[in-house]
């Protein structure tokens, strides 16, 4: 099929630029402000035109995302910021996608690193599994590619990392479930070795001392570590509901949505029975059945700075290496109620 030719008149519309203007940016000519090619040039891709040869953007070099598997939709989140923003500096991304039995992070590592990539993105990686040897990373560094981390802050690994405040996140929930008169408050978390799951436990402890004056024996006591799945939050509300929780937080909007479904086996019913908080925010979790109250992370801001860090280290400029902590935002919806009396 033959893409038409772009017509002027009707780019010009779209932009509300000239006819000349747009001449001019089809032409390469000088004598156009940035913003003003920007916005025929982004005309062009909206109308559906291709772009002259002479105004395509050359590839700045190859950047590797690696991620866990992407049926988790929080991880298509960070992955689509990630690669808009290496995208509009020039880069071009390389998704690379870890399956459960299938490759291994270091064979996809060695895969990018053989097609010359310029830096690695790395999004809950084994870096935020305490399990695992941090020396790979040093081994990376060692060979000259700069690398950033998302989610799982390892004090073994000196590079810069990007984490949302697991502790507010989980004072921001218990503290939502204690003013509404939840004295019983359990959470459903990932497992002990990853780094994410110890900062939730870790806050949420503290969180129900500050809330509900709940010593912190008694509070270890109302955590259950099980997968980062719906099963996972399925198979440990079953423990929290025994244990007379009326509240549930939970470390993943996943786990959560598990938790829902095993309320209502039980015929229960949420949030009349049971209140339930997520974590996480991905697009469609507004659209669940109760929608999902849940601590958001701040995914847009989180992606940008750990590229813009890595972009950083690629133009000479070496960035500190720590730990940068955003804050992520309670967002009520349907899912928490008042306890009943």
């Amino acid at each position: 099929m033959t893409v038409p030719a772009p017509r002027l008149a009707h780019i010009a519309e779209h932009a509300s630029v000239s006819e000349a203007t747009v001449s001019r940016v089809l032409n390469g000519k000088p004598g156009v402000a940035d913003t003003t090619r920007q916005r025929v040039l982004a005309a062009l891709d909206v109308l559906g035109y291709e772009r002259p040869v002479r105004l395509r953007r050359r590839s700045a070099g190859l950047i590797g995302l690696v991620t866990p598997e992407l049926t988790n939709p929080i991880f298509p989140a960070f992955a689509q910021v990630v690669e808009q923003v290496l995208a509009g500096h020039g880069y071009t991304p390389v998704l690379c996608t870890q399956l459960p039995g299938g490759v291994t992070e270091d064979e996809l590592v060695e895969q990018l690193v053989e097609r010359d990539v310029g830096g690695i993105v790395f999004l809950s990686g084994l870096h935020a599994d305490l399990s695992s040897d941090p020396a790979r990373y040093e081994r990376l560094a060692a060979r000259g590619v700069p690398y950033v981390l998302i989610n799982g802050y390892n004090e073994a690994i000196s590079a810069p990392f990007v984490s949302p405040d697991d502790h507010a996140a989980m004072r921001m929930a218990v503290t939502h479930l204690a003013e509404l008169g939840h004295e019983r408050i359990g959470l459903a978390v990932g497992p002990q070795r990853y780094v994410p799951s110890r900062r939730k436990r870790e806050g949420f402890v503290d969180a129900l001392g500050s809330a509900l004056r709940t010593s912190r024996a008694d509070a270890e006591l109302l955590v259950q570590h099980t997968l980062f799945s719906v099963e996972g939050g399925q198979a440990a509300a079953g423990a929290l509901l025994d244990a007379g929780c009326t509240g549930i937080v939970c470390g993943s909007d996943m786990m959560a949505l598990g938790v829902v479904r095993a309320v209502r086996e039980r015929g229960l019913d949420v949030p009349d029975d049971i209140s339930v908080v997520g974590f996480d925010d991905s697009q469609l979790i507004a659209f669940t059945d109760p929608p999902l109250t849940t601590v958001r992370q701040p995914v847009q801001a989180m992606a940008t700075a750990a590229v813009g860090a890595l972009l950083e280290e690629l133009g000479g400029s070496p960035v500190q290496r720590t730990e940068y902590v955003f804050q992520p935002e309670l967002v009520v919806r349907g899912s928490t109620a008042q306890r009943r009396a």
